[in-house]
């Protein structure tokens, strides 16, 4: 069983549908072939993962995703396992129909959900809805869902957890909770962000042995990121530089109540390689800087014309961290962007932007965007609603609208970097990394690899995996909960230097 993605590509369910017909059209390997290849690689992981079941449960809908589990039913009573196979749906596809007829000759019992029967020992296959699902859910697929969920019992989906949608990652009623996950052919993308990781258990991939040119043929949407990869794309200092040659990095908020997120982003500036690091904030807080982080530049700064002669000195600015949303903030911000330097706008920083009046006609080429859902929604003039029923879509209005590079953040966080490009999936975070200040960290690190000379896109890229793939490693040294942002800060000094990473 092959469980490497094919170089991290990722699919929509379209795409998707194309490398099926190229499978089974242009290099003849029939539907139902692919279907018993499919069945035999769940069975083999579910035995692998939980031992073989005292029963297995097998949950069938009416289209191919259901055939799938037909042939786990059939391949499972073969081997003298007790199985129940849950009916659900209407007219079966023709494969389907061919799948079912080899449960039947393997002596299955069928089951509709309405059956009164309990759902309280063994294992679930859960082979519902595949990636053809969008919308509302129907019944009695939704019964058969809150079945499962409610049973308690370990699950694994066959190619998609049902009532995810393959496409944009979004539960829109209600979703499997699996365990696995083992999804074939093409990796969906909608696995991978959003509500994807909650539901989708550890997700594993298998080719079902297609032939590898036809991935040449179907352009992938989106792409796993790889910190090993990436790191790769750090320069090496020479071994004669000096600070100036590894960049200057200010680091432009902090307004009332808001000093430690300047100084957060000035610390991880420093931290990622940056020779230089400065802040320009409210006089009240450099001695607070100064106490905490002594490397750091500290300027203070009553109005943007105080800013104004700063902008000389550094290579690139971090605009936003603490910045407010005051008249001082806007002086700020409006200074900022009249630099002309390449810069990372987050937090205040975007919400100004949204607001279209400090900054009425942006040009984005030098700008990295980092908002999370909120401010997303803010930047298109949408509902936080709307960017969580499709990140995908939201990113790359973003990028269209702004001409920046964007970094979508939240469950598998989502980077945009030109029009028609493959959107960039972080597979690496965790859920303790929802907690205050942990953008203000994020913002800091691409701030100080763009200072070093990384571009834009790249420096994004890095400093996303970095931060989450530290967060990871936080977590299972120290546990998520009570992870704050600066804990990160050994941890992608470490990872930038190869430095102990066996915990991941």
């Amino acid at each position: 069983m092959s469980h490497t993605l094919i170089q991290d590509a990722l699919f929509t369910a379209k795409s998707v549908r194309e490398l099926d017909r190229l499978a089974i059209e242009e290099h003849g390997t029939p539907g139902i072939v692919l279907m018993k290849r499919a069945g035999r690689a769940v069975l083999s992981e579910l035995l692998d993962a939980f031992g073989t079941p005292s029963l297995l449960n097998v949950f069938c809908g009416s289209g191919n995703n259901g055939g799938d589990g037909y042939i786990v039913a059939a391949l499972a009573a073969e081997k003298n396992i007790a199985v129940r196979c849950f009916e659900v749906g209407g007219n079966l596809s023709a494969d389907t129909v061919l799948a079912k007829q080899f449960a039947e000759q393997a002596n299955v019992s069928f089951y509709s959900v309405d059956t009164d029967i309990l759902l309280d020992e063994g294992v679930v296959v859960d082979s519902l809805l595949g990636t053809g699902f969008s919308g509302d859910l129907r019944q009695p697929y939704a019964q058969a869902i809150s079945l499962i969920n409610q049973s308690g019992l370990p699950v694994i989906s066959v190619d998609i957890a049902s009532g995810l949608n393959s496409d944009t990652g979004a539960v829109q009623t209600v979703a499997v909770q699996a365990d696995i996950t083992l999804t074939f052919i093409g990796a969906k993308q909608g696995l991978f962000s959003g509500r994807g990781p909650a539901v989708s258990g550890e997700v594993i991939y298998d080719s079902l042995n297609v032939a590898d040119d036809i991935f040449q043929q179907v352009d992938a949407s989106a792409e796993l990121m790889d910190l090993d990869d990436l790191l790769e794309q750090l320069p090496e200092p020479e071994v004669n530089a000096y600070k100036t040659q590894r960049g200057h990095g200010m680091i432009v908020g902090g307004d009332h109540g808001f000093g430690g997120a300047a100084i957060m982003a000035a610390e991880a500036c420093l931290k990622v390689g940056a020779g230089m690091a400065s802040v320009a904030t409210r006089p009240e807080h450099v001695a607070a800087v100064l106490a905490r982080q002594p490397e750091i530049m500290a300027c203070g700064v009553a109005s943007g014309q105080q800013l104004e002669p700063l902008l000389d000195r550094p290579t690139v600015l971090v605009t936003g961290p603490g910045l407010g949303r005051s008249s001082w903030s806007e002086q700020l911000m409006q200074k900022a962007v009249a630099a002309n330097l390449p810069m990372v706008i987050d937090a205040d920083g975007l919400n100004i932007l949204a607001e279209g009046r400090v900054v009425p006609k942006p040009d984005g080429s030098q700008w990295v965007l980092t908002p999370h859902v909120g401010e997303a929604a803010r930047l298109l003039g949408l509902t936080v609603a709307d960017i969580e029923a499709d990140r995908f879509s939201a990113v790359a209005q973003l990028q269209q609208k702004y001409n920046a590079v964007v970094l979508l953040k939240g469950p598998g966080s989502l980077i945009s970097s030109a029009q028609g490009a493959p959107v960039k999936v972080c597979p690496y975070g965790n859920p303790a990394m929802a907690t205050a200040g942990m953008g203000d960290i994020l913002s800091g690190i691409i701030g100080g690899l763009m200072a070093q000379g990384l571009s834009s896109q790249i420096a994004t890229e890095l400093g996303c995996c970095l931060h989450s793939c530290a967060a990871d490693l936080a977590a299972a040294e120290q546990g998520g909960r009570g992870m704050v942002a600066s804990d990160l800060l050994p941890y992608i000094r470490n990872l930038l230097n190869n430095i102990d990473r066996t915990s991941l």
